[in-house]
């Protein structure tokens, strides 16, 4: 499990039917949450089967969350909840508060589908899943932003002990503040062990360098593409990816560089939340 390109054998979802189910949080919370629009409850739900049989067809098989009373509609995206690892999976205490209990309500579900929890990141740490990515099996690349503290870099090396060989810092820009959508993944998605698609102008230069000096090349996304999450890409398995439909420029680049391009259609569970389909996403088993 720590790598984020080989082909996934099973994955973690949460349905908009069961994220969106109780009708009066998602017309209450939208708001507060900066989406961009109000979710329409049907359509998402439609695009929640549409991805999920796009994974399937990739070899895929999906485990789905239930509902819950006690999180809101941020719930649907899985992937920031846990983190991955070849021990178990790491339970996290999110950096956006709204989103607090849903690492905890997640536990019990982990259980139901016999998935191993390491441990869960507590007190003044803060981390999410998509201020993360796993580099060669053991090399850890992790956000410095609003969303994730060196407190909850720490908790999380602790519990991975020798699993981690070397943990890369990278500072986010301040960008639009606290209260917006701002990840490691915003601007980064691996696509296969040498080669990742990159914003890179909100890259830190040295984060940039040592990327290229690993040998691993860049499909830049081009500015008029990066608010509609081009750069939001989940590798299904090496150069196989699913990726938001919308985005030509970027899925020309990515096809001509080998890359098996699917997407979907997230107008309501992607582009209204800022949330692509590594938000909507936890890889629980790769092989």
């Amino acid at each position: 499990m720590q790598n984020e390109t080989s082909q996934i054998r099973r994955v973690l979802m949460k349905h908009a039917e069961q994220a969106f189910i109780f009708q009066e949080k998602l017309a209450a919370e939208w708001r507060n949450l900066n989406y961009l629009a109000e979710p329409d409850f049907k359509k998402a739900c439609a695009q929640s089967d549409a991805l999920a049989d796009i994974l399937t067809g990739l070899g895929c098989s999906v485990e789905w969350l239930g509902a819950d009373e006690t999180v809101g509609i941020d719930s649907i995206y899985v992937r920031d909840n846990a983190i991955a690892s070849d021990k178990g999976l790491v339970l996290c205490r999110m950096g956006k508060e709204a989103r607090r209990p849903e690492p905890s309500a997640m536990a019990p579900e982990l259980a139901r589908i016999d998935v191993p929890i390491l441990g869960q990141i507590g007190g003044t740490g803060k981390i999410e899943g998509g201020d993360l990515i796993w580099l060669d099996g053991d090399v850890l690349c992790v956000a410095d932003g609003y969303r994730t503290n060196a407190e909850g870099v720490r908790q999380l090396t602790d519990y991975l002990g020798d699993a981690v060989s070397e943990v890369i810092t990278v500072p986010l820009p301040h960008w639009n503040g606290p209260d917006d959508v701002l990840h490691l993944m915003s601007f980064i998605s691996p696509v296969a062990p040498d080669l990742a698609v990159v914003y890179s102008r909100m890259m830190p230069v040295f984060f940039r360098n040592w990327l290229q000096e690993r040998g691993i090349a860049l499909v830049e996304v081009p500015d008029e593409e990066y608010d509609s999450m081009a750069c939001n890409l989940l590798a299904v398995a090496p150069r196989v990816a699913v990726m938001l439909d919308g985005n030509p420029v970027t899925r020309q680049r990515l096809e001509k560089a080998g890359v098996d391009v699917h997407v979907y259609d997230g107008s309501e569970i992607s582009a209204k939340g800022c949330g692509g389909p590594t938000c909507l996403t936890r890889p629980l088993e790769r092989g």
